[in-house]
């Protein structure tokens, strides 16, 4: 159980991340002008799309999708059927 909770917040993280450097990408930004536009250390930016398992905080998320006017958005997780 541990495990598959674990996995899901690693895929979760993976695919915003995926999504905030397909962004930055079609805009044609470089990863230093994700920063300076997010008031981040360009080493944060770079970190956060090039590590293999980054472990962002959500101010950093948030800023980053500001930064590439995106916003991050909650929504429930889909129920297994159950019964």
């Amino acid at each position: 159980m541990a495990y598959q909770a674990a996995r899901r917040r690693t895929s979760q993280i993976d695919a915003i991340i995926r999504e905030l450097d397909h962004r930055r990408s079609s805009l044609n930004l470089t990863k230093a002008e994700v920063a300076r536009r997010a008031d981040l250390r360009p080493e944060v930016v770079r970190r956060l799309l090039s590590a293999e398992n980054p472990n962002p905080t959500l101010a950093t998320l948030a800023a980053v999708a500001d930064a590439l006017e995106m916003e991050v958005a909650l929504m429930p997780r889909k129920q297994a059927n159950i019964g």
